[in-house]
């Protein structure tokens, strides 16, 4: 007798890939990492670039592992199909289909993660957890089929993020995701190695409204100077179409806001059908636009407004995206670490210099790592970033990775530097360098490794 705990029967998975079931077994969940597999997950041995997973069937079994999506015979239960990858998007095409959630997207240049966690958790909250999202970063060809295959068929609210770095790449995922929202979050030169231009990288992000439901909407940033190239694909699929920004002519807008006592930003917020005020947690302009898409959302399915403030108002920092610490320093004090070590844009390091630059402080410390797949604008806007590290009134800028010369060249003068090729350069530098009511901000692209900074300075994270 199938379990109501389920979340899917090797029965179901046989139907939904079109595979052959060795024996009946249910698992609780899925996994394409061995590393990650838990007891009772299906572990789906997907074959990459470097490795096979069917070499680490083993480890998967030893952790306990209630099932396998194979394409060959192998020890233990298993579903065997003709291609993996293939049948792990089939897996995530047939959760979407089963479940009569409603269903958000969420891509953008930057924010995307931030705003799909406060979606859940306002979701979430309003459902008393028949909520489900994507977790960590999991945006890609395989991280969304998985996301979407981990979704219980009872979920009431799934949010999903979606990314890209090639054209296509988006289309492919939302005609697999079928969302009822479409939210693009912003519009920045990140990947633009691969577009040429920030219009071409718009097309792209685009890409999410062609998935839309016949009844679908569109959630566009009214702030954008890509707005309306955004719309005009946007008229294309969807019902209908929302914007949300500061500007009088936004549909979900900005009335008033002002720095709210305990940080953060107090809100109050023109909807369609409602003027809410609300606070936001998270301290910064971005994080005031990010709610704003948030509520033009939960508006959109018809969800409780009202929650949804709450929501935002208790949400903490993720880690690598805006999570906060108070750390001992080297005279015995503390300062307040700014993680923002997961990834940067042009966009993302001006928003986050720029909060920065709200923090009362001491002195104000920003740990720069290079930004990644600029291509040959890479020097420009590396050095672009000067007058936003000025405006903060940085006392001491690090700068880690060959890119970031031309932001020193460009700081030359009238803010103190140091550089380091990598991160080693700076795990002792830093700490040695942190005096009492110092406030630093850690950020780069994922690729730089600043997340090792973080950690070597958490270890004397105060309680």
């Amino acid at each position: 007798m199938r379990r109501l705990s389920a979340l899917w029967t090797s029965e179901a998975i046989a139907e939904a890939t079109g595979g052959i079931a060795s024996t009946p077994f249910e698992v609780n969940g899925v996994a394409f990492d061995s590393r990650e597999v838990e007891p009772g997950n299906l572990f789906i041995a997907l074959k990459g670039e470097q490795a096979d997973g069917h070499d680490f069937i083993p480890r998967a079994l030893t952790a306990g592992a209630g099932g396998l999506l194979v394409d060959r015979d192998v020890n233990g239960p298993f579903v065997k199909v003709a291609d993996t990858a293939r049948g792990l998007d089939d897996l995530g095409i047939a959760a979407r289909k089963r479940t009569d959630a409603k269903i958000i997207g969420v891509t953008g240049s930057a924010g995307k993660t931030g705003t799909k966690e406060a979606l859940f958790q306002a979701f979430d909250r309003m459902s008393f957890g028949g909520a489900h999202r994507s977790l960590k970063s999991y945006n890609n060809h395989v991280g969304v089929p998985l996301s979407l295959a981990r979704m219980p068929a009872r979920t009431r609210y799934g949010i999903f993020e979606m990314g890209m770095n090639h054209e296509g790449e988006l289309r492919a995922l939302t005609r697999m995701v079928r969302p009822h929202v479409a939210i693009v979050t912003t519009i920045a030169p990140a990947h633009i190695e691969y577009f040429g231009s920030e219009e071409k990288i718009a097309d792209a992000k685009a890409e999410i409204f062609e998935g839309l439901t016949s009844d679908g909407v569109a959630i566009i940033p009214y702030d954008s100077p890509h707005a309306n190239r955004l719309y005009n694909v946007a008229a294309r699929h969807a019902a209908r179409i929302v914007t949300f920004g500061f500007g009088a002519g936004a549909d979900v807008r900005v009335v008033e806001d002002m720095p709210a006592a305990r940080g953060g930003t107090l809100i109050t917020a023109q909807l369609r059908s409602a003027r809410l005020s609300f606070t936001v947690a998270m301290p910064g302009r971005h994080w005031v636009a990010n709610s704003l898409a948030v509520l033009a959302a939960v508006e959109a399915v018809g969800g409780d407004l009202a929650q949804a403030g709450l929501a935002l108002a208790e949400m903490a920092g993720l880690p690598g995206r805006g999570a906060r610490r108070h750390v001992r320093t080297s005279d015995g004090g503390e300062a307040l670490l700014i993680d923002e070590a997961y990834n940067a844009n042009p966009a993302s390091m001006a928003a986050t210099l720029a909060q920065l630059g709200e923090e009362k402080a001491g002195r104000r410390i920003a740990v720069l790592g290079a930004m990644k797949e600029l291509g040959d604008l890479s020097a420009s806007l590396h050095a672009g970033l000067a007058d936003a590290v000025k405006a903060a009134d940085v006392r001491l800028a690090v700068l880690v990775g060959e890119e970031m010369a031309p932001l020193a060249d460009a700081l030359a003068g009238d803010v103190p530097v140091e550089r380091a090729k990598d991160v080693t350069d700076v795990l002792n530098l830093v700490p040695e360098r942190l005096v009492d009511g110092d406030v630093i901000l850690i950020k780069g692209s994922n690729s730089v490794g600043l997340s090792r900074l973080v950690d070597k300075l958490a270890e004397s994270e105060v309680a």
